[in-house]
This record gives structure tokens, sequence and C-alpha cells, in this order.
């Protein structure tokens, strides 16, 4: 017997590009002749949900329970409900007649959302084009009808994620148990009828998650446990990053009333495993890093060694099945790396496999999606680009690694130009000193638009505490290198790191408005410290001066740990002040403002020398020799 295999991505994901994982997988299992077939079902309920039909019926629901929060929608939502349909296809395809029509000031409503920025669509967004203002004004009319949504049908409801505060730091199985006794919701009926309808097309052996985030379990769990009822046949596997990071400690045995399978990691072995046990080839215990549950007790079955496929010998991911003309470009904010992510449809692929650095201490670097640094070849890579690009008819690529290895980057970038390939594409990197002026050159004339890069804390102290491997005048080089090339650079930035005080955090800030203010960076982001239990910190608090205090682990998930740090300053009072700079400086403005004034408390003056970066910039200037 041959196991015929579903893989899902469930709602809700990302909108505008495919999540990988099922594209990995298909192409893998394929290789090993496994009959695969992939459904985005996260793209499909969000395309199935904002319709003409759909719409009216939120509406009705809405009046049927008597909620009508957000009255500026219910009162136009004739409107609404008659321009979702040319709003979407617009978000689609951007095309120059619709946008004429939907920056006419009179043609869509004006919600909340809207109201609220018509200052900044003519200050920060008067420098728009048509097509971009009229996909930020389409972009807020269809947020307006998720926050109604949201408001008065489907408390759950959220774009790229759904249910996720009862999935976050669930150390209990008890809530998530509890909600999926609920009724389902009108959002969640549409997503089962979609599901029935890739069930019915096939007879399917086994059905497989992916849950990369908290925002996935649930609605994962709420289709598993309708495949349960209505086609109990069916087995049911879960993997993916949300349980390689947080159920590395199961002990409760109640989530295998929907699922049959839980894997760790890589899921190319387990799933190939689960396949040959499906079809009476090997015994359980012949499963490799899977879950199964025996007696009413969770039971870790893992054969070592494992089956090990390199990076370099799996085959392309395989987008096949994946409904390109679905996804849609959101222009929600005007973050420049951040419209990345939600703009414009890319294809993900990973160069390196795990990390080449793996130290940093805030980091899962105990985990194998880290620690297990495995590489490939260029012209590897490139065929498989070519391959991408031959299934998704898309030039774009997202490499996700990491951190892409310079070595690999200037390899690849060699081979695209030998090879005539051109696409764009953008990656993660380390700001490390092997990015010279030349290499990003190389890289520029090879597609690279962006990088994205850690800095975060600015200070070199906290830098080396946290073993970044990098100091602030090596930043500052490589960052400038980049941009000189118009390569644009975006800077995660971290603030509340162990031990971190007042002054490193005004000191850091003051980095940053001089790194903005010399174009080494056009975009950033601030991140509070978050301590997991995979990381350095997590695993050796005492080392750090922090404290975890919580949460009491109760046998389901286990990552974020709560924490107190007596030594450092009161973190979380500096992120409204941090954000507010940012926010100047990613608009080229308020460099002149003294940093206290950001800050609605007393903090210190900043200590470092105003022209700080600039002096980095200078002092790795190649000398000239003379005669």
């Amino acid at each position: 017997m041959s196991i015929n295999t579903l893989l899902i991505t469930p709602p809700f994901t990302q909108l505008n590009t495919a999540y990988p994982a099922t594209a990995y997988i298909k192409g893998f299992l394929e290789s090993k002749n496994v009959k695969t077939t992939q459904m985005d079902l996260s793209i499909e309920l969000f395309t199935a949900v904002f319709t003409k039909e759909f719409i009216d019926a939120i509406f009705k629901q809405a009046a049927m329970l008597g909620n009508k929060e957000l009255p500026l929608v219910w009162n136009q939502k004739e409107d609404y409900i008659n321009k979702v349909d040319s709003v979407m296809n617009y978000l689609r395809v951007q095309e120059v007649t619709a946008a004429y029509q939907i920056v006419h000031k009179d043609f869509l409503p004006h919600g909340h959302r809207r109201i609220k920025l018509e200052k900044d669509l003519s200050v920060e967004f008067g420098k728009l084009g048509i097509l971009d203002k009229a996909k930020h004004i389409a972009t807020l009319f269809v947020e307006e009808l998720g926050d109604f949504i949201k408001a008065n049908v489907d408390e759950f409801f959220s774009f790229t994620r759904y249910a996720e505060q009862i999935a976050s730091a669930a150390s209990s199985f008890d809530e998530l148990a509890e909600c999926l006794q609920y009724e389902t919701t009108l959002i969640e009926d549409e997503m089962l009828y979609l599901l029935d309808e890739k069930l019915q097309q096939d007879n399917f052996d086994l059905v497989c998650f992916t849950v990369p985030f908290p925002g996935n379990l649930f609605s994962a769990l709420r289709c598993a446990q309708h495949i349960k009822q209505k086609y109990p046949t069916i087995k049911i596997g879960m993997g993916g990053g949300y349980c390689n990071t947080e159920l590395r400690r199961l002990s409760d045995p109640r989530i295998f009333d929907f699922v049959d399978f839980i894997t760790l990691d890589d899921g190319e072995s387990p799933l190939l495993r689960i396949t040959e046990f499906l079809e009476g080839k090997i015994g359980e215990e012949s499963l490799e890093r899977t879950y199964i549950c025996k007696n009413d007790e969770v039971v870790y079955l893992n054969k070592i060694p494992n089956t090990i496929f390199h990076h370099k010998n799996l085959p392309a991911p395989s987008y096949v099945g994946l409904p390109t003309e679905k996804y849609l470009s959101f222009l929600d904010v005007m973050n420049p790396m951040h419209r990345m992510w939600s703009d414009g449809k890319w294809n993900k692929l990973t160069i390196s496999h795990g990390c080449y650095w793996k130290q940093c201490s805030f980091c899962d670097v105990t985990l194998d999606y880290i620690g297990n640094y495995q590489n490939t070849t260029a012209d590897d890579l490139v065929n498989k680009i070519e391959k991408i690009i031959s299934e998704t008819g898309i030039t774009g690529f997202h490499f996700v690694d990491e951190a892409a290895p310079p070595k690999m980057l200037k390899a690849l970038a060699n081979k695209l130009i030998e090879r005539k390939i051109y696409i764009t594409w953008w990656t993660n990197i380390r700001f490390e000193k092997t990015f010279t002026p030349e290499l990003c050159a190389l890289l520029s004339k090879s597609g690279c638009i962006a990088v994205t890069g850690g800095l975060e804390v600015a200070s070199d102290r906290l830098l080396a505490k946290m073993k970044k491997g990098v100091d602030i005048a090596q930043v500052a080089r490589v960052t400038k290198a980049f941009s000189d090339e118009n390569i644009m650079v975006h800077a995660y930035l971290m603030f509340g790191f162990p031990t971190e005080t007042e002054q490193e955090t005004i000191d850091s800030l003051e980095v940053v408005r001089q790194l903005f203010q010399n174009n080494c960076i056009q975009s950033a982001f601030w991140h509070q410290f978050a301590c997991t239990s995979h990381s350095p910190v997590g695993k050796n608090p005492d080392e750090f001066q922090i404290n975890i205090v919580g949460p009491e682990f109760k046998g389901f998930a286990e990552n974020d740990l709560y924490h107190e740090d007596p030594t450092g300053a009161e973190h979380h009072l500096f992120s409204e002040g941090l954000n507010i700079a940012l926010n100047n400086y990613l608009n080229y403005k308020g460099f002149e403002i003294p940093l206290e004034e950001y800050f609605n408390f007393k903090v210190p003056k900043k200590t470092l020398e105003a022209n700080l970066i600039a002096n980095c910039l200078e002092a790795g200037i190649p000398q000239k020799k003379t005669t």
C-alpha cells in the first residue's frame, strides 16, 4: 500500500507569499516516491473570507449577535460589502487604472483607520506613487474589516495569526482543550468547509500540519479535530517551528486526541519513517524524532542513529499546488524593511541549514535549526532557484537563513552572474568584516537589494556579553559598505538585555541615531529582550544575573521564560521613547532632538561623542600608500 499524503499550512501565516515548509517536505517526499499534495489553507481561507458574499454574512452575524462595535464600519457596511472584491483584486494585481479608482477620495469608505491616517497620507505617504497610495488605502480598507470581524464576530481573528493568545506560553493544555470544546465560529466553519473540499478530492491516508508559530496551533487543532470526527481512518501528523521550540518536554497526552504523530526538528526523515510505518514496512520502534501516545502516555520514539539527509543532498522545494495568483501585497507600514515582509511575492529558500556562528547568548543555539550547520554548493543553489522560478513564475527570492554565510553568498553571486540568472533577492546576515565594499558590490550586481542583521544592543560591553562577535565600529563599516551599493540595511535592535543599564540604553539609541544619520542603516526595529528556555541565557540565568520566575511547566509547551533583572534598568519603561525616536529617524528627521526629550521620565544624558560613527567610518578607510 502506498501512502497518500496531504501537507497543510493552517491559518493564518503570511498573505503575500507561501510559507515554505510544505514546499520543502513535498519536494523531499516526492523524491522518495511518496504521493504528496500541499494546501495553503491560510491564503485559501483569507481569500474566502474577504469576498462580497462572506462579508455580507459577517455583518448579518454581527447584527444577529447584537454587536455593533466600530460604528464607522457598521454605518458604511454597504460600501464594504460591495467593494471588497474590487479591493482584493487590486491587492493581488496592482493595476494602474484600478489604482486611480481606489485613490479617489469618495470611492472607498472612510473607516477608523483611514480617518486616523488622513493627515499621514498627505505627509508621510505624500511621496508615494499612485500604485502604492492605492495599495495603502486598500490595505486600510481590509484592515478595518478585519478589526470589525475581531470586535464583533470572532475574537480570535487576525491577519497573520489565529487565536495566538491561547497558544503563547501555553505551559498547560487546559485552555486549548477548553476552547476546542466551544462551538465553531463563522470563520472556522469556512475553514472546515475548504478543508472538506480538499479532502474529498482524493483518498488521503496521512494529513500533516506545519505549525510554524503559536498563531497556527489552534486552527491546526480545529482542523485535526474535524478530521478525527469526519474522516476517522486518516492519520494526522504535526510538526514545524512551534513544535520544535515549544514541545520538547511534552508529557500531556490530551493533544493526541487530535493528532497521531508530533515530529521534532527537520521533518524529512521523521515523515518518511511515518509513511513507511503506515505502509507496514517498519515498526514503531524505527520512528525518528516522533511523539506518539501509548496507553494514555506520551512516548518519544527516536531510533539512533537518525537517518541524515544532508542539506546539500536535498531536492529543491516544490511549489506545485500552491495558488501563486491568490497571494496579495499589503502596504500597512512605511518601515521600508517591514514592507518587504508583507509586500511583493517572494520565493523562500534556505542557502545553508542552521547558523555558522551559533554563539549568541539570547538565541536558541541548542536547537537543531540553529546549531546544526550544513552547507551546499553554488551550482546546487542556482539549480534550485531555476526550478522554483519555473514553478512559480516569480523571480524575487527571500533567503530565509538564520545568518547567510559570506563565503556562500559570494559563490552564489558569482554563479548567478556567470549563468545569467536575473533575480532580486534579500537575506539575513551577521554584520561581520568579511562583507567588504568589494563583496557588497558583487552582491548588488547579482540582484541583492536588502540585508537584515542583528545590531541588538549597540553597546560594546553587551555585544561581548551576548557573544555577538561584532563591535560598533565594525557594524558601522559593514552597513555603510552595503548602503554605498544601494543595498538597504535593516538592523534588529534589542533593549532590556540582562544587566543593561539606563545609560547603556540611551547610548545605544545614540549609536542608532548616528547610524541613520550617516546613512549606514535605513530601517530598524526595537524588540524587548525575551528569555527562552533553549538559549544560553535561559539555561544559565545565574551567569547573566537574572532570576527566572515562571511559568511553571505543566506538561505542554515550554519556551518563553519570565525573568527579573535585578541589576538592570526598568527596561519596559523605555519602549515608547525608543520607538518614537526610531520613527523619526526612519523618516530622516528628529536627529537634532536631545535623546532625553523622547522619554517622559528622567533619563541620563548620552556619554558618546556626536561623531562616533563618522570617526569609525573614517578609521576604516584604507590609507593611501605614500611613495
